[in-house]
């Protein structure tokens, strides 16, 4: 007994020299470039004040927040070219809403956008017609090269990847949160688009998430490359911007309602430092 005890108090003790002998650095907070600010910091800038928008019903759209870029009010297209040739939209503006006429061709906003907060409503034909990928197909390209899918995903067996609300080819929704051919179906995408450096190099690949009525199904993924069957390509350099695209896919899809918040790259407001 008495030898195993002096046998912990040498170990004991031998730790002890050791860790007098090995310099231990203090721990610091990592340093960052931008403005950063004390909790509770009265100098800090306040957030821009705005007027909330209103929820769609499936009888009328919703408004949009009053910083919202309006790009579909359910009045014209004034906002949209067609992709192939940037001639004037093909797809006709009803009530409150425009549809793909099949076999014309994608249409795309006239401007680009980067990172941003995107509302898209859109609904499949009713009664459905086909299966699988051939019913009620489209899909919103954020920059015009990253498809979230667009489908008639009720009573409709696919591959996961391609029902509604996927990053199509990539990841499938958490969910499948879709209402009845017909009815209007809400996305609330929030999009970083990928960053390259001046050199060409992929700096910060893209990613989104995706709210599908509502509900999460696509949680901050990380984009791999641009949509495109059967290979999904590597990205290439490209601008931070780029515009928002519809895709025709031979089906009579409508939207409306379509509306974006351009976000900042970076935003140093949400920065802390305890001091």
């Amino acid at each position: 007994m008495r030898r195993a005890i002096l046998f912990v108090v040498s170990v004991v003790g031998l730790a002890m020299l050791l860790s007098a002998m090995i310099p231990i650095k203090p721990w610091a907070a990592p340093q960052v470039s931008e403005q950063t600010w004390k909790r509770n910091d009265r100098t800090r800038p306040e957030p821009a004040i705005i007027t909330p928008g209103m929820c769609s019903t499936q009888k009328q759209a919703g408004a949009p927040p009053s910083d919202a870029i309006i790009l579909f009010d359910g009045k014209d297209l004034s906002k949209w070219e067609m992709s192939r040739d940037g001639s004037a939209p093909l797809w006709p503006v009803k009530k409150g809403y425009f549809e793909v006429i099949p076999k014309h061709g994608p249409m795309r906003t006239k401007d680009s956008f980067g990172d941003c907060q995107l509302h898209v409503e859109w609904a499949s034909p009713n009664p459905p017609v086909g299966k699988d990928q051939d019913r009620g197909n489209s899909g919103v390209f954020l920059n015009g090269l990253y498809e979230i899918q667009v489908l008639d995903s009720v009573d409709n067996v696919t591959y996961a990847d391609g029902e509604a609300a996927a990053l199509y080819g990539e990841y499938p929704p958490l969910v499948n949160a879709s209402r009845k051919p017909g009815e209007w179906q809400t996305y609330d995408i929030v999009f970083h688009a990928p960053h390259f450096d001046a050199n060409g190099n992929l700096e910060r690949p893209g990613t989104v998430t995706v709210f599908f009525n509502g509900v999460l199904v696509l949680d901050h993924v990380e984009i791999k490359g641009p949509t495109a069957r059967p290979e999904k390509p590597p990205y290439k350099p490209r601008p931070d911007k780029g515009p928002l695209e519809l895709q025709d896919h031979n089906h009579p899809v409508r939207y409306r309602n379509i509306w974006l918040r351009e976000l900042p790259p970076n935003d140093n407001a949400y920065r802390v430092v305890l001091k």
